[in-house]
């Protein structure tokens, strides 16, 4: 009982300490309401969140065009302009070759798995102390298996094409106005927000002003790698002649959206292309030694750079958060997963901020 007591009483000064600042309790509310939200109506509110999400990208050089004396409104129009146009050059060069060699490899899957199972049947032969010829026969049934489920789920997904064009003309047309007049109204619109906002907001601010400087340095900065090291791939796999070097120097560009995870996984169609095209040779270990300084060269040189003062957490915080809000929000909570985990580390950091409050003995 008087253990029982004690927790009692601890607890207790821990939620005096925490919850007696009506800032605390307003932003407990505020992280709850926000929560309830995304989980029940946010893929209904995807297409708003990217919109924001891309006008407070670009609010930065609309800012700069109004510093050199040009008007809110034409500001505006001439960075949606410019950002569009170079969109849909980037979608015009890139999504036919893109699509081009997506279509021929997966033509060509059957005969790389056929190569890969020739290969692995060879193993009991050289290695019969450590494999066995049962286990390599039935793990390639298992993969055969999984291999057919995967086609028909790729089959399936093609019958509902029709629901994901609706779908991408909701955001081919409604994103775009809704990202101009975010841009145009700014003021306004943040005005309003802030109506609806309590006034004991202290914390809620402290919070807001450490993630915008973390999310923009951080997304923006995730922009410039993707492009760097999806180009620099891209080069290196032309020169060294490897069949569907556009698609996988793209793969391995976007594969830095996930930290740790991507690079291991897009290691796999690197090695197998590779492999099926060259076998076991010396052009082989060229492309895997060119692929390994990429990863390197951007993990320990372009990260530091670009990130610096953008995000310090833990790779274990990381991959916790990439696993838990991609879960729940797919390729965005992906996208988003470390400027969240960032977001609960700066809501962390508030919450202990305020001066802890003296409880007197009871």
């Amino acid at each position: 009982m008087d253990r029982l007591l004690t927790m009692l009483g601890v607890f207790d000064r821990w939620y005096k300490r925490k919850f007696s600042d009506p800032d605390a309790l307003m932003l407990l509310l505020l992280i709850l309401f926000t929560a309830v939200v995304l989980l029940f109506w946010g893929g209904m509110l995807m297409p708003v969140i990217v919109a924001a999400v891309i006008a407070y990208l670009l609010d930065w050089l609309v800012c700069q065009l109004q510093r050199m004396g040009l008007q809110r409104t034409l500001s505006t129009a001439i960075v949606m302009l410019l950002f569009f146009s170079i969109t849909i050059m980037a979608l015009v060069g890139l999504v036919p070759v893109i699509s081009k060699q997506s279509a021929n490899l997966i033509k060509e899957v059957p005969a790389i798995w056929a190569q890969a199972q020739a290969w692995l049947m060879t193993l009991p032969e050289k290695y019969p102390t450590y494999i066995q010829y049962d286990a390599i026969q039935k793990m390639m049934e298992n993969v055969n298996q999984r291999m057919v489920g995967y086609g028909e789920d790729i089959i399936s997904l093609s019958f509902t094409s029709i629901g994901n064009l609706a779908a991408l003309l909701i955001y081919l047309i409604l994103v775009p106005l809704m990202i101009f007049f975010m841009l145009k109204d700014k003021a306004e619109l943040l005005l309003g927000i802030s109506r609806f906002l309590p006034k004991e907001r202290r914390l809620i601010s402290q919070v807001g002003l450490e993630m915008n400087v973390q999310i923009a340095n951080y997304i923006r900065g995730k922009v410039i790698e993707i492009v760097i090291v999806g180009t620099v791939s891209v080069v290196t796999f032309l020169v060294l002649d490897l069949r569907y070097a556009i698609l996988l120097g793209v793969l391995v560009g976007l594969s830095v959206l996930i930290p740790y995870i991507g690079a291991a996984v897009v290691t796999i169609p690197v090695a197998a292309v590779a492999l099926f095209q060259f076998g076991i040779s010396t052009p082989f270990w060229t492309v895997m030694i060119a692929y390994a300084i990429i990863q390197a060269l951007d993990g320990n040189l372009l990260v530091p750079i670009l990130f610096s003062e953008a995000v310090s957490l833990h790779p274990l915080y990381i991959i916790v958060a990439v696993l838990f809000f991609g879960g729940l929000w797919g390729f965005w909570g992906v996208f988003f997963a470390i400027p969240l985990a960032t977001l609960v580390k700066a809501v962390v950091n508030a919450w202990s901020s305020p001066k802890e409050i003296v409880i007197p003995p009871p």
